[in-house]
């Protein structure tokens, strides 16, 4: 016999006493979680064409859970408490027809999670926290199930809407399927309610491939995008980082030139009158002369200006020489009363 029931038997694990040919497996109402262990002993059930896993312990759908049951046809994993599913849980199931995810805690689908499902007929995705699904590429399906997800009908819902309507594909449930969002579209069907405001047609998926979710602990449906064994999916709550590093990166760069050009602009007169000023002293008369002495002047290396009086350089030597500015920033005035100056000495 090709068909195997293991209901209620309260198995903890996927059983390994199976004969290997059977093609029907039902293993619900056990306390099954699908752990690495699991994933490994179904591996060699590469006969089955149904199983069932209702009504256990699963909480998280790992890569390749399913990867050698390529005969597969009918999965259903239904009531259980799903709320993590790898992109590539269910690559290898290249024949499956009805796949069956119902009353579970998936609050967001990753359309790239169903790209392997080739021959996907039917998707059962009722009682969930799903509110709003971007329709895969090439999703040829004849018969889906969206009743009792809180939609919103915004512009988020747009492609699904769009896709319900010019597809072949028949909503079951359709008048009770629901906008729970906004409150102007409330209690319209997903199906023909309409919006306001125009939206685009852009699909979601580009921007699905731009992030970057993490699994947790809390009862949501997160998704991975990325090519890596290890992406796993995640609450649509959550806000991806995306590019935030690259913004604060930027802000830091700019906040630290700005302080520099500040810092520079308030210390430039220290440092110029480091560099160009100088340190003096009265000289005693005899290095006075000791200069003197040595000073020669050469007439003819002076250059020469026509008509110019002798006083009138003196003149304007004191005039510059009156607004050198002293080495402690402050401005010597030549012009002091030397009548004063001559009284006190």
């Amino acid at each position: 016999d090709g068909s195997q029931n293991f209901t209620a038997k309260n198995y903890t694990s996927v059983p390994q006493n199976i004969n290997k040919n059977v093609t029907l497996l039902d293993l619900s109402y056990n306390q099954i979680t699908l752990n690495n262990t699991d994933i490994s002993i179904l591996q060699a059930y590469v006969l089955l064409t149904e199983l069932n896993l209702n009504n256990n312990k699963i909480v998280f759908l790992r890569n390749k859970s399913f990867g050698s049951l390529s005969n597969l046809e009918i999965l259903s994993i239904s009531s259980n408490s799903i709320n993590t599913i790898e992109q590539n849980a269910f690559v290898g199931l290249g024949k499956l027809k009805q796949l069956c995810l119902r009353q579970n805690k998936i609050s967001q689908i990753n359309p790239y999670t169903f790209m392997p499902l080739k021959s996907l007929m039917a998707l059962n995705l009722q009682d969930n926290m799903i509110n709003y699904f971007d329709v895969p590429r090439q999703f040829q399906l004849e018969k889906i199930n969206l009743h009792g997800n809180p939609w919103n009908c915004s512009c988020g819902l747009h492609n699904l809407q769009n896709w319900l309507n010019t597809s072949k594909v028949m909503l079951e449930n359709e008048n009770i399927t629901m906008c729970s969002s906004p409150d102007a579209l409330k209690n319209y069907s997903i199906k023909v309610a309409s919006y306001k405001n125009g939206c685009h047609s852009k699909s979601l998926l580009t921007q699905f491939s731009n992030i970057n979710f993490k699994s947790s602990a809390n009862p949501t449906f997160f998704l991975y995008f990325n090519d890596t064994s290890d992406n796993k999916t995640k609450n649509a709550e959550s806000e991806p980082s995306g590019k935030s590093w690259a913004l604060l990166v930027g802000v830091v760069v700019v906040v630290t030139v700005t302080s520099m050009l500040i810092f520079i602009a308030i210390r430039c007169p220290t440092w110029y009158n480091f560099f160009f000023s100088y340190n003096h002293h009265r000289l005693d008369e005899q290095e006075a002369d000791t200069y003197e002495g040595d000073f020669t002047v050469y007439p003819n290396s002076l250059p020469q200006t026509p008509d110019t009086n002798p006083d009138d350089s003196i003149v304007i030597f004191d005039q510059l020489s009156s607004f050198m500015v002293d080495e402690d920033g402050f401005i010597e005035d030549k012009y002091i009363d030397t009548q004063e100056m001559r009284e006190e000495n």
